[in-house]
């Protein structure tokens, strides 16, 4: 390894894109980020434009290596993480998208979803993905560009339709991670952990499902190659005559989950960890044991190093936690995040007030697409504290929904979980959520682990890390919040948590 030399990781999420520098020692070097727009067609829709999320990525890597004083020819590699299942389907030959990336959060599928419940495939489509049939995953997604696209007008008698185009091979699809690698690379590359997204990928076969992609009339042809999370192969090189001027080689890639378990160093059967993004996002690693769930959560692939088996993951998926902070700004509740420890502060409890933030419907472990926000219990004397204190623990009491699936599922209890993202640096939450779960959380030094994940899968790619014990070396506490409230004060206010869930339930029966 040459001295001065880095990792970089492309970051691309939900409501924005990073670039962060990282140094031998896991550390940030500099970073940079831009958000997109969030496009809401309809109610339930969600969209994104992906040429905004290219051009974004192309500034935010320029920026990122400035801020940190580090030229393209210092980087030894880049790994890219990303938002999962969102849904993109462009032209093979001018690379121009067909239509916008339809979102993770999108619920335009809902209505398939249900007929396949009613076709009774439930069953036979977890027993081969590992996942829920929810508008959630990928497979829908591609199936509804498929069918409702515009077709593109030729030279010809008749404009050929979407589907006929993907059948002739002349489009590709792909998660965010697939359509960022496509353009620094020019090759149409997913990773084991994006794959096992989209509900068209056999995680016990390791391979696209003949059957599934038949199920969604997706072909085959316009699918990605499926490579490790960390390809010695590598996914291949940006052009030296591009944006970048240097050919970087490209040689990691995790869905941004996998890749935050990855950056816990989350390697051994049984560690855990809980991201706090837009959704939070609980994963265990499972080994190389397919652990089937019994209590709603999701079968998935954790990771795959060069050469290796694959890693599985049990992973209970919350579609709304920051969200929600940035729902009480949208709302002018609050000027910023920032202040919600504050408000929350000011107040010793919600005053009966219970906030759910089924704004997508439910994930784990309730699955349902047509559940939608819910408050309840509020009286004249309802201030927006109590609301804003409520939202934060909603975030808290949905991952103990998950963190007790979790413990039925596993057979382990957890004594400590690890913890990132965004709404990790908010000390408040951090007591509030070791307090509902009754268990130590345990907060690193960089609480990017998803960028530092992908960062990872990168390094060891290309020997910039040696192995595994050399990225545990890189792992440190920031700080750790014991429990302080009683089991039995907590569990109370937790069984009435669950009596607002259940009025949430089955609510958007128009859409």
């Amino acid at each position: 390894m040459a001295e001065n030399t880095y990792v970089g990781a492309i970051d691309q999420g939900t409501t924005g894109t990073r670039f962060i520098v990282f140094d031998h020692g896991g550390k940030v070097v500099g970073s940079a980020y831009m958000k997109h727009e969030q496009i809401y067609p309809e109610p339930g829709w969600v969209e994104h434009d992906p040429i905004e999320i290219w051009e974004n990525t192309k500034q935010v890597v320029k920026d990122g290596l400035v801020d940190a004083g580090v030229s393209a020819e210092q980087l030894e590699a880049i790994g890219i993480t990303n938002q999962r299942e969102t849904t993109i389907v462009w032209d093979a030959e001018t690379g121009q998208p067909v239509y916008n990336a339809i979102v993770w959060q999108d619920r335009r599928t809902t209505d398939r979803v249900e007929e396949l419940q009613e076709e009774d495939k439930v069953e036979w489509i977890r027993g081969k993905t590992g996942l829920e049939a929810d508008a959630y995953f990928s497979a829908t997604k591609a199936e509804w560009i498929l069918e409702n696209a515009d077709p593109i007008k030729q030279q010809r008698a008749r404009p050929k339709d979407v589907q006929e185009r993907a059948e002739d091979g002349e489009l590709m699809m792909g998660t965010p991670d697939t359509w960022v690698i496509y353009n620094l690379t020019g090759n149409q590359i997913t990773d084991v952990t994006n794959a096992s997204r989209t509900m068209l990928y056999n995680i016990k076969d390791l391979d696209w499902d003949e059957e599934l992609l038949e199920e969604f009339g997706v072909p085959e042809a316009m699918l990605p190659e499926v490579r490790p999370s960390s390809d010695e192969k590598t996914y291949g090189m940006t052009d030296p005559e591009g944006f970048l001027g240097e050919a970087v080689p490209v040689a990691g890639a995790l869905g941004d989950q996998q890749a935050a378990l990855f950056g816990q160093t989350a390697f051994d059967v049984g560690d855990a960890k809980n991201t706090y993004g837009t959704g939070s996002f609980y994963l265990m690693n499972t080994g190389n044991e397919v652990v089937e769930s019994d209590h709603g959560l999701l079968t998935t692939i954790g990771f795959q190093l060069s050469g290796e088996d694959v890693q599985y993951a049990l992973e209970g998926s919350i579609f709304i936690t920051g969200a929600a902070i940035e729902w009480l700004e949208d709302v002018e509740l609050i000027d910023d995040a920032a202040q919600t420890a504050e408000l929350a502060r000011s107040v010793e409890g919600t005053d009966g007030v219970y906030l759910v933030p089924a704004f997508t419907g439910l994930g784990a472990p309730h699955w349902d697409g047509r559940a939608r926000g819910t408050v309840v219990g509020m009286t004249r004397g309802t201030k927006k504290e109590h609301l804003v204190r409520a939202t934060l623990e909603s975030i808290a009491y949905q991952t103990r929904d998950v963190a007790e699936a979790m413990e039925a599922d596993s057979g382990v209890e957890t004594t400590s979980l690890s913890v990132d993202g965004g709404a990790v640096k908010n000390n408040f939450l951090c007591q509030l959520q070791a307090d509902i779960l009754q268990t130590e959380i345990v907060r690193p030094v960089v609480d990017e682990t998803t960028a530092l994940g992908s960062a990872y899968a990168a390094g060891l790619a290309v020997d910039y890390w040696e192995d595994l014990d050399s990225l545990r070396d890189n792992w440190q506490v920031d700080r750790e919040f014991e429990v302080k409230k009683e089991p039995e004060e907590v569990d109370k206010r937790y069984n009435r948590w669950e009596d607002a869930v259940e009025r949430s339930l089955d609510w958007a029966q128009d859409e």
